[in-house]
């Protein structure tokens, strides 16, 4: 009933960890059992340590969050050496006779095609499932999401990756752009096996009194339920076109919202901002999300792109 596929990765279920809201997964442990959850994907990793944005990186905004975090780590070689083998032990924990458990996807960071290669080429060597490429994270390069906005670049980056991955690599996109669609095809056209959408959206909070803004680098990346309806409409924009998996992600706090990315054409799910003030509610989803399919009589395979089989022409131009 929950089984789903990203290509040709099979996953027990379509609930997974949102990557930079959950570690490693390790962190979680306490809270429920992680062995259930279809797969856990790691924080971004660089190729050297990074310390991160001045602060403050964090604000509460009204329906989510902004973080300006900076992708701080403390690089490949320390991730693999410390926190890779607790990815795998909850991982093992998971599996039995009649599941896999969860799947472990690495989400690799750089500001250079050759950053993404060396990467990916170590994590492979390390027998990781996935390798998710973030493409566009808006809170380093000065914001400028060089690898996310550029098609050709896009395709450069994926194709660059491919050549010496041999696990299935997911492109993760930014919102924003003019057209999803685009950077998406170009992601697809570079060998991509599935595409993550979306990232984070660019926001930042003033503080008026003293006259200056509230996060130490200015501008930050907007999470949580205030931009799901963006991340459902680039789904179902993607899905129309790209032939590749897409993984949802932005604004999940419900098992409705599960069921509402995979109707628009996602194969599985991401969960992140809303694990912050639930840290177990990854697992309180599957549940729900079963009961729920249950009720209705139908399957994650059934119900995904069901939009696509009765939606009008596609949309564009204005909402008005």
């Amino acid at each position: 009933m929950l089984q789903t596929t990203l290509g040709s990765l099979e996953l027990d279920n379509p609930v997974l960890s949102a990557s930079g809201t959950f570690g490693s997964g390790w962190e979680g442990r306490e809270f429920s059992d992680l062995g259930r959850v279809g797969a856990l994907v790691s924080k971004t990793v660089t190729l050297l340590p990074r310390p991160g944005n001045p602060p403050p990186r964090i604000w509460e905004t009204a329906s989510g969050m902004l973080n300006s975090i900076g992708l701080e780590n403390k690089g490949v070689d320390y991730f693999v050496a410390n926190s890779l083998p607790k990815m795998k032990q909850l991982a093992a924990s998971g599996r039995s006779s009649t599941a896999r458990g969860p799947r472990v996807i690495i989400n690799i960071g750089g500001e250079s095609i050759d950053d993404f290669v060396t990467l990916a080429a170590r994590f492979c060597d390390e027998g990781v499932d996935a390798l998710e490429v973030n493409l566009s994270c808006p809170n380093v390069q000065e914001g400028k999401l060089l690898f996310s906005t550029d098609p050709r670049m896009t395709e450069q980056a994926m194709r660059a990756v491919k050549k010496v991955a041999n696990v299935p690599v997911f492109a993760k996109l930014s919102p924003n752009v003019t057209d999803i669609v685009a950077i998406g095809k170009g992601a697809e056209q570079g060998g991509a096996d599935g595409i993550t959408a979306i990232n984070t959206l660019i926001g930042m909070a003033v503080d008026w009194r003293k006259q200056k803004p509230i996060l130490g680098r200015v501008i930050g990346g907007l999470s949580g339920p205030a931009i799901k309806p963006v991340a459902l409409r680039m789904v179902y924009e993607l899905a129309r076109v790209v032939r590749v998996p897409i993984l949802g992600v932005g604004g999940v706090q419900s098992a409705d919202d599960v069921l509402e990315f995979v109707c628009a054409g996602a194969s599985a799910v991401q969960v992140g901002t809303a694990m912050f003030t639930e840290p177990a509610l990854m697992v309180r989803l599957l549940d729900e999300v079963r009961d729920k399919l249950a009720a209705a009589k139908t399957t994650i395979r059934e119900l995904r792109g069901a939009l696509h089989r009765s939606a009008p022409a596609p949309v564009g131009g204005s909402a008005r």
